[in-house]
């Protein structure tokens, strides 16, 4: 059952909870849903959109105007209608570790949305985004598992070569922690340098929007611009953007709309029917 949090202008969000079988407990996402799913018989793609260190699945819809954006652009015709899902991940930095949050959202979440809502659920129909510690998500996840995703979109990612400044909460997650303190090998051995060379053998492009602050105080746009050669000399393509603010919200909502036409610009639009591949599945939510 999908219990409302937020009106949108036109598509709906509420909250969802499932037991993740990675976590061994219950587990709460939020997803939109555009306007007339519930009385349409389409397929639609699916965003997986990651929070920041110590927010939560909430931060999007009260902070972010994600609901907004996304009637907006839908009814411009910028992107297509689209479904977009907001797990909740604490401080997991989304890798498997106090918690296993990387299986959960691989095995748990993304069968669980593909199954409980009428998604086209193939890789040129499923995208991923992120901010900040979301950003780090998202590239590990396009990085280790490129065939799940289209494309991908990192605001202000906390993607720090060789290890996070003094003024990163990375430095404070357990995660990347040894006997209680931060451990610079930790993160080098789970930052997205140490993914390149197996993501190079896939040979599979991952199209990235990459956006950030002038004025990030994690001087984030240095770490980007070298992710950004890294796409570019691969002659893969990419996008790199900067707005006018610092590392929070006001510079994410000036650059969630170029991110999002991005990411959506070749992805399967919705459709009728069943998927060849994956079977019918449930034409509305339960509940």
């Amino acid at each position: 059952m999908i219990l409302p949090i937020a009106a949108a202008h036109a598509g709906e969000i509420g909250t969802i909870r499932f037991f993740s079988p990675a976590l061994a407990r219950d587990w709460a996402y939020n997803v939109y849903l555009p306007e007339h799913y519930a009385d349409s018989d389409l397929r639609y793609p699916v965003l997986f959109l990651l929070h920041g260190f110590g927010s939560n699945r909430d931060e999007w819809v009260e902070h972010g105007d994600i609901g907004g954006i996304a009637d907006r652009l839908i009814a411009a015709g910028d992107i297509p209608p689209c479904i977009i899902v907001m797990p909740s991940a604490g401080r997991s930095w989304y890798l498997d570790g106090t918690e296993d949050m990387e299986t959960a959202i691989i095995r748990n979440l993304i069968p669980e949305i593909d199954s409980r809502f009428r998604t086209i659920p193939r890789r040129d129909a499923r995208v991923i985004a992120g901010e900040s510690m979301g950003g780090y998500g998202a590239l590990r996840f396009i990085l280790k598992y490129p065939e799940l995703f289209s494309a991908g979109a990192l605001l202000s990612p906390a993607i720090y070569v060789p290890e996070p400044p003094a003024n990163s909460g990375a430095r404070l997650s357990p995660v990347f922690a040894r006997d209680g303190r931060f451990d610079p090998a930790v993160w080098i051995a789970n930052d997205y340098p140490a993914l390149l060379k197996p993501f190079l053998a896939r040979g599979i492009e991952v199209p990235l929007y990459l956006g950030v602050g002038n004025l990030d105080e994690l001087n984030i746009g240095y770490h980007m611009a070298k992710l950004y050669v890294i796409w570019r000399s691969h002659g893969w393509s990419a996008r790199y953007r900067v707005a006018v603010g610092r590392h929070d919200f006001i510079v994410w909502r000036k650059l969630m709309p170029g991110a999002l036409t991005f990411v959506f610009h070749s992805v399967h639009k919705p459709k009728r029917g069943t998927d060849s591949k994956d079977g019918a599945l449930p034409q509305t939510p339960p509940g």
